[in-house]
């Protein structure tokens, strides 16, 4: 197997010589250059150095002693750096050149293309003319490395990052191997390819999959909506033209509320009382 078939992958070579600026080692064929800022140490003619070959700014076969985590073939978790509109994002896999997830292999809205600091689970691949670039993991890939979920994780809270994202909603592996589905409806906005998210699990399938939530509990939830209502009351001077008989509609398009969770919030209000009624309008009360 010849040395450009290997990139991408970790081979162990000689040191055929040394150089001021490197090391060049051989196969018994080939030569690549170990330039010195990529060797975690000194070596010796005939030593025996195990590498990763990859390509280099200019285009040459080159070798580092650093060996990454993922390889042609070996997925891992790799940590976003930047990103490009134009082309796509780029991963740090620890080589002196960060590796690209191509345009073609990310969401098509570029809001929820991961961003610098997100995780994203890849492996590498092979241009026709051996450039290295990322590949994401497939379901299938996913599936063989999660564990099923048992009846005892049923409401629990859970960690994870997304690894699919689409209209209809989320794919998530989260912390403790489970492999999830949020569904649109379960999620306040669609979460970024590699976001680490948290919600809870609502529902264990069959196969051992998991149905997530990242919705707010509904005792979260009211606590949350009614301090955005006092917050509004008190911007208003403590007082706003909505009661619990306001129309669905003029609730919905102030507070993005319906009206059931708009009046649990608001009953919540003047039960610890902080606000009343009168009329159609709502008022807080003073002590």
């Amino acid at each position: 197997m010849s040395l450009q078939e290997l990139i991408g992958q970790s081979t162990t070579l000689t040191v055929a010589r040394k150089a001021t600026f490197g090391y060049f080692l051989t196969d018994g064929n080939e030569d690549v250059l170990l330039h010195i800022n990529q060797a975690d140490q000194e070596f010796q003619e005939e030593d025996q150095v195990e590498v990763f070959l990859y390509v280099d700014s200019e285009g040459r076969i080159s070798a580092s002693t650093t060996i990454p985590e993922i390889a042609v073939g070996r997925y891992g978790w790799v940590k976003v750096t930047d990103t490009n509109p134009k082309i796509g994002v780029f991963l740090n896999i620890g080589l002196p050149k960060d590796i690209l997830l191509g345009i073609d292999d990310l969401p098509t809205h570029k809001s929820v293309w991961p961003k610098p600091g997100d995780l994203v689970y890849i492996t590498l691949k092979l241009s026709r003319n051996y450039l290295l670039y990322a590949k994401l993991a497939s379901d299938p890939i996913i599936e063989s490395i999660s564990v099923k979920a048992t009846r005892e994780n049923f409401n629990k809270n859970v960690q994870g990052h997304i690894y699919r994202t689409a209209k209809v909603g989320s794919w998530i592996y989260t912390i403790e191997g489970f492999k999830g589905f949020i569904h649109e409806s379960q999620r306040p906005q669609e979460p970024r390819l590699g976001e680490m998210v948290e919600g809870r699990i609502i529902d264990i399938k069959e196969d051992g999959t998991v149905n997530i939530s990242l919705l707010a509990r509904k005792e979260e939830s009211q606590d949350q909506d009614a301090e955005r209502i006092y917050e509004y009351l008190l911007s208003r001077d403590g007082s706003m033209p909505f009661s619990d008989k306001s129309m669905p509609e003029e609730i919905q398009e102030r507070f993005n509320l319906s009206k059931g969770a708009f009046k649990r919030a608001l009953g919540k209000l003047m039960k610890e009382g902080k606000a009343y009624q009168e009329g159609s309008w709502t008022y807080v009360k003073k002590d």
